[in-house]
């Protein structure tokens, strides 16, 4: 029945004048006798007229029924199929307003079928009466039954969202507290024996030694850091929360900071930023921080610290997003691991599973595999879209 009901939608209204054109020209030509020009003009503009219910049904209405009023004093013979009409558009009326404009359409439209029983009062009452309830009254009752039907879905739509919102704010919550009661409080263990470790080491140690400690308690700090702003966005009710991991104009420093950490490492790192990325939105603006910081993490790991890589992000004339990062791979002495094994293995798995989900959310294409010894980085990012939108402020992303 699906079909059924989505016909009576204010979008399906072309499909309903295209049925009511076939049944309109069917009868002209086989039912309806002495058919002439003006017959067909009328029914014609009769037709036009149920067309612009959509915009005002009142009024449509209003003229269809003075068509039908002229038709049947005149005795055009066009008149039934008029009649037939101006019921379709009373059961517009009544599916799409309630109130006054039905009580004025009705009032109307039956005085117009009875006009011409007024003066032949009281014995044509009964057929008056008759007129009324199959002209009047019985798309009145139909129009007001879809319109219900309609609001009871529409109110049961707003009631399933309702409950799926506090599921998801639900779950949310409980995801929060696992993150600060499980992983926070074990990163803060970390950083706190780290610090306690830089502190007691004996004069004279290895600077080495002293260095990746310090890299260590900085990079766990950070961790921490953002595990505290997660908390903050998963347990925050909004559904699309001021805060974020990126701020606005800040992705050129955030991205910096993830470079001069993997350059830290050893890592020779070439980054090309286009300084209009300090334009893009939240959400555009965490995939790029989140695509670099992953693929300068498995070059580590899996190129080695000695890798070259070059980075290049761009916005282009139409406001999408191009990242593009490379690594030349190990070298020959130390072919351990060949570009082509990446991926393979657990610790890659789940990265370009996220990567390419991310890039999915926006619209975009996600292109990762090997280049030569190394490994090869590519994503388009598209503008953002007023549908992906409207879905962040309703909750959906």
């Amino acid at each position: 029945m699906a079909w059924i009901e989505r016909i009576f939608e204010p979008d399906y209204l072309l499909a309903r004048l295209a049925i009511l054109l076939a049944a309109l020209v069917g009868d002209l030509l086989w039912l309806v006798p002495g058919v002439t020009a003006r017959d067909w003009v009328q029914a014609l503009a009769a037709l036009v007229l149920s067309g612009l219910c959509r915009w005002s049904p009142l009024s449509a209405l209003l003229v269809q029924s003075g068509l039908l009023l002229v038709a049947d004093q005149y005795g055009f013979a066009v008149a039934p199929v008029l009649k037939v009409l101006a019921c379709v558009l009373l059961f517009e009326l009544a599916v799409r307003v309630s109130g006054r404009q039905v009580a004025v359409g009705a009032v109307v439209l039956g005085a117009v079928v009875c006009f011409n029983l007024l003066d032949k009062l009281p014995a044509t009452i009964g057929a008056a009466g008759f007129r009324m309830v199959i002209m009047v009254g019985l798309p009145l009752l139909l129009g007001g039954y879809v319109r219900l039907e309609r609001d009871a879905a529409r109110r049961e739509r707003d009631s399933a969202a309702g409950r799926i919102a506090a599921a998801r704010a639900a779950e949310r919550t409980a995801i929060a507290r696992e993150l600060h009661d499980l992983v926070a409080h074990h990163v803060s263990s970390m950083v706190l024996r780290v610090g306690i470790a830089r502190h007691v080491l004996p004069a004279g140690t290895d600077p080495r030694l002293t260095e990746v400690l310090d890299d260590l308690h900085t990079s766990s700090t950070a961790a921490l850091a953002d595990l505290r702003k997660l908390v903050g966005i998963l347990r925050d009710p909004t559904p699309f929360p001021a805060t974020a991991f990126v701020d606005p104009g800040g992705l050129p420093d955030a991205l910096t900071v993830v470079i001069d950490r993997a350059r830290a490492t050893g890592l020779r790192v070439d980054a090309t930023i286009d300084p209009s990325a300090v334009h893009l939105d939240p959400l555009r603006g965490i995939t790029v921080l989140r695509l670099t910081q992953e693929a300068l993490a498995n070059t580590i790991r899996h190129a080695g610290p000695s890798a070259r890589v070059t980075l290049d992000v761009a916005v282009t004339s139409d406001d999408s997003v191009r990242i593009q990062i490379e690594d030349s791979g190990r070298t020959p002495a130390d072919p351990s691991e060949p570009a082509a094994a990446r991926g393979a293995g657990s610790g890659m798995g789940h990265g370009l599973v996220g990567m390419r989900e991310r890039v999915e959310l926006l619209g975009g294409a996600l292109s990762v595999g090997p280049m030569g010894r190394g490994w090869r980085l590519a994503a388009v990012l598209p503008a953002e879209r007023r549908e992906l939108t409207g879905r962040r402020e309703a909750g959906v992303v």
